[in-house]
């Protein structure tokens, strides 16, 4: 879906530069309003009803649109409304991503990954099917959105994206394996909790004998809301966990 070029004229709004289809208002008075556009879907929020209207008849002249009211559902997350805030999860992906593997009876496993695992290129080990490898770790991290527990899974998974083995593809199906005993799993971002930041981050030092680089991780909650998170191979190697910690603050 093309945004018309008059939209940023006609209602004032910004377009982030973290994310060009994210498009935001605030007013004199406090008020924020914002726009995110995903091809034709369309998320409209904000505590400025005023401009809020206004952006409706807005895309009404633009668009054929239809009002389908408080935000439930959205390119596969869901979200749920009570007093302490929203919860968002991404319950139905998971069951519809077991189905798919053919594993909705599959035995759980209590971690999504080996604690003690040297994941490896294993050269020696039957070659498996490349494609359905990819789209399987693509799946996952989509789904890390709302999974921050499988995000150190998938970076390490993803990173024998096009020299894998059968090693690698049982790590993948572990990761499912895990995803049933969590299936109801949500984040819960509570209401009027302040904006205090709080960032907290670690390092897995020289974790994988390829290259015995390190990962970085972090998480970062506002209001006591986590609301970013990752985890990421570093660029260089580090001459000791030291130096992996302080190039994960970095």
């Amino acid at each position: 879906m093309d945004i018309p070029s008059g939209f940023k004229g006609n209602l004032s709004s910004n377009r982030s530069q973290g994310d060009h289809t994210l498009f935001s208002k605030h007013s004199d008075a406090g008020g924020v309003k914002a726009l995110l556009v995903y091809v034709d879907d369309i998320i409209v929020i904000g505590n400025d009803e005023k401009e809020k209207e206004a952006l409706r008849k807005f895309l009404i002249k633009e668009f054929e649109i239809k009002k389908l009211g408080r935000l439930k559902y959205f390119l596969g997350i869901e979200l749920a409304h009570s007093r302490e805030g929203i919860f968002i999860s991404q319950q139905k992906y998971v069951t519809d991503l077991l189905r798919e593997t053919g594993k909705p009876a599959c035995k759980p496993s209590s971690t999504p990954i080996d604690p003690n695992h040297k994941l490896e290129e294993a050269s020696e080990d039957p070659a498996v099917d490349k494609e359905q490898y990819q789209r399987l770790v693509g799946k996952l991290i989509y789904l890390a959105h709302t999974r921050p527990y499988i995000a150190y899974t998938v970076s390490v998974v993803s990173q024998f994206m096009h020299n894998l083995r059968e090693v690698h593809l049982h790590a993948v199906y572990r990761v499912l394996h895990y995803l049933k005993t969590s299936l109801g799993k949500e984040i819960l971002l509570k209401r009027n909790t302040g904006l205090v930041l709080e960032v907290y981050t670690n390092a897995d030092y020289a974790c994988l004998p390829i290259d015995r680089c390190s990962t970085t991780s972090y998480c970062t909650f506002l209001g006591g809301n986590l609301v970013t998170w990752r985890s990421k191979k570093q660029n260089v190697v580090a001459r000791s966990s030291a130096e992996a910690e302080f190039r994960a603050m970095a």
